[in-house]
């Protein structure tokens, strides 16, 4: 079974599958409940890392080092990453890249478990040395996992199967990071990586249980080198501009993790509302899920897409102007409601637009957008907060958000490629 456009007459019309079916299903199956799983050790370990750090220095700039040291090895590794998952095994890679988490968060519990009480910049460099393990195996698994999603679903489940692909992050994203936090309070730090580490190793069997295709076969003159990949999207104007709403998507969302602390410390709570306010953003993206579902059937997608960017500009500015710990819970959930609309509808006209033959490659610049905005909006967040004030940085960030959404304009852009 495959998406590729190059799909037999005969397969695609056999009716599409609806959500239910597509998670029962023994490959997409093990793929989403696998990414479920393993995404709530990525938010534990995350929001973890970020109240440990931030208890050990008291500093928001230590604090947005955490998603520096995850995601900036994004920015210069994935393409490469991308370039293998396109003439390589792509299972073989999302194992690897998992195998790297596990590493990362397992020897994270193990420093919080001999060390206690973390103390000082030391100790937290230490915990983000760690959490660059982590950083890593993103880059190596990440673009694989994106790139055989296609690989498992007929074109006609597009739209379902992305949205699905979205969801395992957004629910781990409310069951993490409230999770993470109350462990670490009422047990340890260490006990919270401890599971982070198990969640990735957990990922690792289901993937091998699931034999999931390794790839797709390609011409002998395929031309595979990274810069092929970014020469189709600088040509294709459509493509290059849906890369840069996934980079201000992914911009948007950091508040949730960097700013959190502060937010909290700032409306008078401690750590579990460090973890109630990311879990909102997460709980709000849940709602985006099923909102994404039903706004998709009588818009079209690039428009979908301008909803779930406003809903982020409207929600990151409340959180900036909250005056209570409640205003600014129900500000995260709209900001998260908007971030999966918008994120889940770029990713569907992305995977409907590229090449099957540099998916990899495309998939991989996604993520350099997606994940690598994350350490720029960290640090610039981190220094606001420091330097200025924390409603400045809120409000810069929707400021670049809505800079993206004026950008974007479907009626100057070509979707057809997209068949939508």
């Amino acid at each position: 079974m495959t998406g590729d456009p190059e799909t037999s007459t005969a397969e695609e019309q056999v009716p599409a599958r609806g959500a239910v079916r597509l998670t029962l299903d023994r490959q997409f199956g093990a793929l989403f409940w696998g990414k479920l799983i393993s995404g709530v050790g990525i938010w534990i370990h995350s929001i973890v890392a970020a109240v440990v750090v931030y208890a050990a220095t008291g500093s928001a700039l230590w604090v947005g080092l955490v998603s520096v040291v995850q995601f900036a090895p994004q920015i210069f590794l994935t393409p490469i990453s991308g370039t293998w998952a396109d003439r390589g095994n792509i299972v073989r890679q999302i194992v690897v890249g998992r195998v790297l988490c596990t590493v990362g968060s397992g020897s994270t519990a193990v420093f919080c478990y001999l060390r206690g009480d973390l103390e000082g910049h030391l100790d937290a460099a230490i915990v983000l040395a760690a959490t660059l393990t982590t950083g890593l195996g993103f880059v190596v698994g990440g673009p694989a996992q994106q790139a055989i999603i296609p690989l498992l679903v007929r074109r006609s489940e597009f739209p379902t199967a992305m949205a699905l692909n979205s969801l395992p992050m957004t629910l781990a994203r409310v069951a993490g990071p409230a999770g993470g936090t109350f462990i670490a309070a009422q047990a340890s730090p260490a006990l919270a990586f401890a599971l982070a580490a198990l969640a990735h190793a957990l990922f690792v069997v289901m993937v091998l249980l699931a034999a999931l295709p390794g790839g797709t076969e390609h011409a002998a003159n395929t031309d595979f080198r990274v810069r092929a990949a970014l020469s189709y999207v600088r040509r294709d104007r459509t493509m290059f501009l849906l890369l840069i709403v996934v980079a201000a998507v992914g911009f948007g969302s950091e508040p949730s993790i960097t700013l959190a602390p502060i937010i909290a410390v700032d409306l008078g709570g401690g750590t579990h509302l460090v973890g109630q306010l990311t879990g909102a953003f997460g709980l709000g993206a849940v709602a985006g899920f099923f909102g994404y579902r039903l706004l998709s059937r009588p818009i079209r997608q690039p428009h979908v897409l301008q909803i779930g960017l406003a809903a982020m500009i409207l929600g990151t500015t409340l959180v900036a102007l909250a005056p209570t710990a409640i205003t600014a819970l129900s500000a995260f959930a709209v900001t998260g409601a908007g971030f999966m609309i918008a994120n889940t509808t770029a990713m569907n006209l992305v995977q409907l637009r590229v090449p099957p033959v540099m998916r990899g490659r495309v998939m991989a610049l996604w993520m350099v957008g997606f994940v690598g905005s994350r350490p720029l909006a960290s640090i610039l967040e981190g220094i606001l907060a420091d330097a200025v004030s924390l409603t400045a940085a809120l409000l810069v960030t929707a400021g670049v958000i809505l800079a993206v959404f004026v950008a974007f304009r479907p009626k100057r852009l070509d979707f057809e490629a997209a068949r939508l």
